[in-house]
């Protein structure tokens, strides 16, 4: 989560069940945090145990679908209101509410009326619009699979207001962020025939989401002073992190793919305050952005020379990934900022633009930024600063927002990722996105199968 944190500490594997705070001792957000990540896996282990991969209960089973073939209007789904569980995470499609349209012409004043009910096109977290003509977001020709995809994403102040608390004032930070549960209900096009049966379709529904999976792995550690290992399992005894201060680096996944692609090789950007350095927009004209505030000091504010993105609702939902841009001059009221290109996102809801902390290599043989992120190498070491370095396993297959979070502490000298008995950093698979998938509906010509699961409610009369 790209949220100002001090690191997460939080793991399955250590079969933690509560986090106790001591008398006297100082309060830090990575303890209260890891005690609210326990309760959510108990939680969410318990669905899984209970119900199964994915399922909702009778009588408020979420989910359904309808489908409505292109006429005049392109095609359309149906999505019925109610509940789904997909591997233990609860997802609310709301229920209808009535309500009266509010007429086109009326006072800017008066309310808007809420959607009775959700469809392929206004469905909340996918940000289509059918009058675009966008091919790429239209329903392909039967048959396809309907199904549900769930992530988690971080929602601050900038993309929620109501998060501050106004009466702290402007000039004091946010005091917390929130984690939202984002469903969109997408087509699938699956290598089956319109006549296959249910358990046809779900096992190459099966196949999909196993081959979809990231497999990339990444170690870290800090570099030796005076030589560095060619050897991924070596750590010298004398590595150490020269930063100034404590740090929670975030390496993430800028453009997705294998190495091997020459034509589209993945890239990749890296930030020092775990890409939490963000600033909502205010407009967006040509190359320049007005910001709606300012950083809260110099270490968070931005400079000429910063790769930076700008991003919306929209482009989060779609998962695009723009090229970079690079900050070249900023007023001196730090509100309006010149980049060095037209930024292709900030024209959807809740606009915002983000800093990252790489530079281009310096030195013998170094490579060039491709987009204004940085070329993503595999079976080497890869320096960061400070002498933190990273090493990607050969063969990963990327996905754009793979994310790996590396704290790194002044008083030890190191980063802390986990290592062997004998001191050796381990490869580790990305500690995010997490991608959640449930069939719903097989769409043929002849109709639509539902796919859903149901469950009954526990309890029973008493005899």
């Amino acid at each position: 989560m790209q949220a100002d944190l001090s690191r997460l500490v939080f793991r399955p594997e250590n079969r933690f069940s509560a986090v106790l705070a001591q008398q006297g001792r100082v309060q830090l957000d990575a303890d209260a945090n890891e005690q609210v990540l326990i309760a959510l896996h108990r939680d969410r282990t318990t669905v899984v145990d209970l119900v199964g991969g994915h399922g909702g209960p009778a009588g408020a089973t979420g989910f359904g679908i309808a489908h409505t073939p292109k006429g005049r209007a392109p095609a359309d789904l149906t999505i019925s209101p109610g509940r789904y569980y997909v591997d233990g995470i609860l997802v609310d499609a709301g229920v209808p509410r009535p309500g009266t349209p509010v007429p086109e012409e009326t006072d800017a004043d008066e309310p808007a009326a809420e959607p009775s009910g959700w469809t392929y096109w206004n469905q909340p977290d996918a940000h289509r619009d059918p009058e675009f003509g966008d091919e790429e977001h239209h329903l392909p020709d039967v048959p396809f699979l309907v199904r549900l995809a769930v992530t988690e994403r971080l929602v601050t102040h900038v993309q929620d207001p109501s998060i501050r608390e106004t009466a702290l004032g402007s000039s004091l930070p946010d005091t917390t962020a929130r984690v939202k549960v984002t469903w969109q209900v997408l087509p699938l096009v699956l290598e089956v025939g319109p006549r296959a049966g249910r358990d046809a379709v779900l096992a190459a529904f099966d196949e999909w989401v196993a081959a979809s999976a990231s497999t990339a792995r990444m170690a870290a550690r800090t570099e030796r002073p005076s030589r560095v290992e060619d050897d991924p399992c070596v750590t010298a005894p004398d590595s150490r992190y020269r930063g100034p201060e404590n740090q929670l680096y975030r390496v993430e996944v800028h453009r997705g793919g294998t190495v091997g692609d020459r034509a589209d090789r993945p890239t990749l950007k890296w930030s020092r305050e775990n890409a939490s350095v963000v600033f909502g927009v205010a407009s967006v004209e040509g190359a320049v952005v007005t910001l709606a505030d300012r950083g809260r000091d110099g270490k968070l504010d931005l400079d000429v020379g910063d790769w930076v993105e700008v991003l919306d609702d929209a482009a989060l939902a779609r998962g695009s990934t723009a090229p970079l841009v690079q900050v070249v001059d900023v007023d001196s009221g730090g509100l309006l900022v010149e980049l060095s290109a037209e930024p292709e996102n900030g024209g959807g809801p809740h606009p915002f633009l983000r800093r990252w902390d790489h530079r281009a290599p310096t030195g013998r043989g170094a490579r060039k930024l491709v987009g204004g992120a940085l070329q993503l190498t595999e079976g080497g070491w890869l320096d960061l600063e400070d002498g933190v370095q990273v090493w990607f396993a050969e063969g990963g297959d990327y996905r754009a927002g793979d994310h790996w979070l590396l704290p790194a502490r002044t008083l030890t000298g190191d980063v802390e990722w986990p290592r062997d008995a004998r001191g050796r950093p381990l490869l580790r698979s990305p500690h995010g996105v997490v991608h959640h998938h449930a069939p719903l509906a097989w769409v043929t010509a002849s109709g639509v199968q539902d796919l859903r699961n149901a469950f009954a409610p526990l309890a029973t009369p008493l005899t």
